[in-house]
């Protein structure tokens, strides 16, 4: 087991955190537009591309995760606490990959295709329809919400550590410091 992080699983983390945070933003933005502008259109071509971006560093972080394994949790810590700390990271993953796939589905479901900034184009396989992409928003939309609420949890967990514990926890995240 590695006591910390590698870099590039760093790197995939605070990544995956932005891409969130910014597809998150990004719905708010696409309101701005009224429907059929072309400022609404851009946002949610943008959306998708870095919702496929987000899914794919999610397949590689998944991947590093079963190859590299994590650092073990500190000694100091309650069985209840290992529990909830392995919960809340399976729950984040779910999310993780289930959030991209509802987007892809409801893209395909609006009759759209999925477009990665304009590098390549996959044409919806399904037959358009409106009642499963209004379900399918629905999920996507709750998903997306939850994991805002479980990474806030997991973020105040991370400082509570570092801050009331003083152990590692934090740290093994974050970035190295430069020489």
């Amino acid at each position: 087991m590695n006591p910390t992080y590698t870099s590039a699983q760093k790197a995939i983390h605070w990544a995956v955190f932005l891409l969130v945070i910014g597809l998150y933003g990004l719905t708010y933005v696409e309101e701005l537009f009224p429907r059929g502008d072309p400022g609404r259109a851009l946002v949610w071509w943008l959306h998708i591309s870095f919702g496929l971006l987000l899914f794919a560093l999610v397949v590689v972080r998944v991947g590093l995760r079963l190859t590299l394994g994590t650092p073990g949790l500190p000694t100091e810590m309650s069985e209840l606490e290992r529990w909830a700390a392995k919960v809340a990271h399976v729950l984040l993953y779910a999310l993780l990959v289930a959030i991209p796939i509802l987007g892809i589905l409801l893209t395909w479901y609006r009759d759209d295709a999925l477009s990665f900034f304009g590098l390549f184009t996959i044409p919806a396989p399904v037959s358009p329809d409106r009642d499963t992409a209004r379900f399918l928003r629905e999920l996507h939309s709750l998903s997306a919400n939850s994991i805002l609420i479980l990474a806030g949890v997991h973020a105040a967990a991370a400082l509570w550590h570092h801050y009331v514990r003083k152990d590692d926890v934090l740290k093994r995240m974050l970035p190295e410091a430069a020489p």
